[in-house]
């Protein structure tokens, strides 16, 4: 494990790296050095069994990055990079929902590709995993908000994917809503997700969320009525 003051160097030096900073041809080092940590965490990843002990095992690897991402995010070049890549899905992994956005942000906006060991484009991945993580999520405490989820949404619009990726994102986004009483908002979610993919297995929820905006529509025109029986003067 670093040390914090080599982790901030390490940082300083991820900023260089593609840049004319004197530094630049350190920096390069230094992401030679986060690449063999890398391939060490993902051995020790692949002696796990369990997925909440893998689970557990990134979110104890992930602050040995932190310096470094922030400072490859500062330098803004767009280089090519697998750890910055690998290190966004273990934030998606582990629910660290916020940070993933924050690093898919500026691995979309340089086209960053995945590592070859992936057989979908980076846009597609974020999004599958992303909701893949919502529904793995949504009944604990800590599940993804709407709002996250259509940052999401929005951040990979403009971007090819396969249908069935975007319309995995629109179902969670509908559960996100319905679970916080966003009845209409979840209709609206859970059709797009249906104009997508007829699959994604969201048509027992339009059901539902139909039935339930219809039973309070009904329960509020019953309650307008028997506060005033004889009807508004006018």
């Amino acid at each position: 494990m670093s040390s914090p003051a080599h982790k901030r160097f390490h940082g300083v030096l991820a900023a260089a790296r593609g840049t004319d900073s004197p530094l630049s041809a350190r920096s390069e080092n230094t992401y030679e050095l986060m690449l063999m940590q890398l391939t060490e965490h993902r051995r020790i990843l692949k002696t796990v069994q369990a997925l909440a002990r893998k689970l557990h095992a990134k979110s104890q690897f992930l602050p040995e990055y932190d310096a470094y991402i922030d400072g490859t995010i500062k330098g803004n070049s767009g280089v090519q990079d697998e750890v910055f890549v690998t290190v966004l899905l273990w934030h998606i992994d582990v629910g660290n929902i916020d940070r993933a956005i924050e690093l898919a942000a500026y691995a979309l906006k340089h086209d960053l590709v995945m590592p070859d060991r992936f057989e979908r484009n980076l846009a597609c991945t974020i999004a599958e995993e992303i909701a893949e993580t919502a529904a793995r999520v949504i009944e604990t405490e800590t599940p993804v908000k709407s709002e996250q989820l259509q940052a999401v949404l929005e951040l990979t619009a403009e971007c090819d994917m396969y249908d069935e990726a975007r319309a995995k994102l629109w179902r969670q986004l509908g559960q996100a809503f319905e679970s916080e009483g966003e009845l209409e908002k979840a209709l609206d979610a859970y059709q797009q997700a249906l104009a997508l993919n007829d699959k994604v297995g969201v048509k027992k929820f339009i059901e539902k969320v139909t039935r339930d905006l219809k039973n309070a529509d009904k329960q509020t025109t019953e309650s307008t009525q028997a506060s005033d029986p004889q009807g508004s003067a006018g």
